[in-house]
């Protein structure tokens, strides 16, 4: 005779998508297990800016632990030519530390009824048309009906399903002490510089007593990325703060054909390469794709139910960014020049706060139009 498996859902990972699907899972009444290697609270490199949808998923489901909310954004093209726009209303971006962030996740899963094992290692995954299992390192087997991969694009996971990437994007970020005076000066402002090699941009992100400062850069220009990184704390003043942190990672964009599942194992957030191709955003992804996978799991419904809500409501999105982002490659004092414009920033913030569709908008036939053009 067959035995049941142990669990309804088993979840590869800890972080936004894994948790969020974690949490969904065991809210609709699942038997839920998350398997993290690390243990909360852990560190991961990320600007920690959440926009307007990672805001209203996680507002309804946990105290978000905000450093600071931001409504003034400061853009200069590679250091030269700034200015800074102000909004009024909600906050165009919520700063949190991605280790506060994530513990806060965990919780909420945890009171939702999902329980989670730490400090494990996930060797490989297994399955049949019935079960998935996943295996442990030392050889211990966790059964479940469906399993969310959420360990990142370079995961057990990722490998399993077959994911492939077409976009992989260096980025380098450091963590400063703020002084007095750095607080005064950035706190509720963030800046976005555009940077010297097409594509590539840095960032200041204010987190009261820290101070994150960012560049992103396509893969394989390792040395031009930590010159720009370089360069733009030297030119912010910042060079003699206390480097609290040092660190770098590898975000990967995946194919448009990219498989999302594979038999009863889902993939979400970085592990399916669900990210924003232009600006890198992957929390909102990771969050909208783990509370959806979460939900199919639980219904134990068709899964290929998670491959429609992904390919109805992100890939459009990511299609839409891909096209800004080589308009932005090839005309990026043109973008520069369109965030000073009031429908520039209305965009902008739009798109921030989660009130404009990138697709939508490209779809408007004189935008259309403009971006075909001069994306050629």
């Amino acid at each position: 005779m067959r035995r049941e498996p142990e669990w309804d859902v088993a979840v590869i990972g800890a972080g936004p998508a894994g948790l969020a699907a974690a949490h969904a899972a065991a809210e609709a009444g699942a038997r839920v297990i998350v398997l993290e290697r690390a243990r909360h609270p852990r560190y991961k490199t990320c600007g920690g800016g959440l926009i307007g949808p990672s805001v209203e998923i996680s507002r309804s489901r946990l105290r978000i632990p905000e450093r600071d909310r931001i409504n003034a954004v400061t853009f200069t093209h590679d250091g030269r030519r700034g200015f800074t726009r102000r909004a009024s209303g909600d906050p165009v971006v919520t700063m949190v530390r991605r280790d506060d962030f994530d513990s806060a996740w965990c919780r909420a899963a945890v009171e939702a009824g999902a329980q989670i094992r730490e400090n494990v290692l996930v060797r490989r995954v297994e399955q049949d048309a019935d079960t998935a299992t996943v295996v442990l390192d030392g050889g211990e087997e966790i059964s479940a009906r469906t399993v969310i991969g959420a360990d990142g694009s370079a995961g057990v996971s990722a490998r399993h399903v077959g994911v492939s990437f077409d976009q992989q994007d260096l980025g380098l970020e450091l963590e400063l002490g703020a002084t007095p005076a750095d607080r005064e000066r950035w706190q509720g402002r963030l800046l976005l510089d555009w940077g010297p090699v097409p594509g590539s941009y840095g960032w200041v992100f204010p987190k009261g007593d820290q101070t994150t400062v960012g560049v992103i850069m396509e893969k394989g220009r390792g040395a031009e990325t930590k010159r720009y990184l370089r360069d733009l704390v030297a030119r912010l003043g910042l060079a003699n703060r206390a480097v609290i942190r040092d660190s770098g990672h590898l975000t990967h964009c995946r194919r448009a054909d990219s498989p999302l599942r594979r038999g009863r194992v889902l993939v979400a957030g970085d592990a399916a390469g669900l990210l924003e191709p232009w600006s890198r955003e992957g929390i909102s992804y990771a969050l909208r794709s783990g509370t959806w996978a979460g939900q199919v799991a639980a219904k134990d419904q068709e899964l290929s139910s998670y491959e429609e809500m992904i390919a109805e409501n992100l890939a459009p999105e990511m299609a839409a960014g891909r096209r800004l982002l080589r308009l932005f490659g090839r005309h990026p004092a043109l973008v520069h020049a369109a965030m000073a414009s009031p429908i520039g920033w209305r965009a902008f913030t739009g798109f921030c706060r989660g009130e404009v569709s990138m697709a939508r908008v490209l779809r408007r036939h004189p935008i259309r139009a403009a971006v075909n053009l001069l994306g050629r």
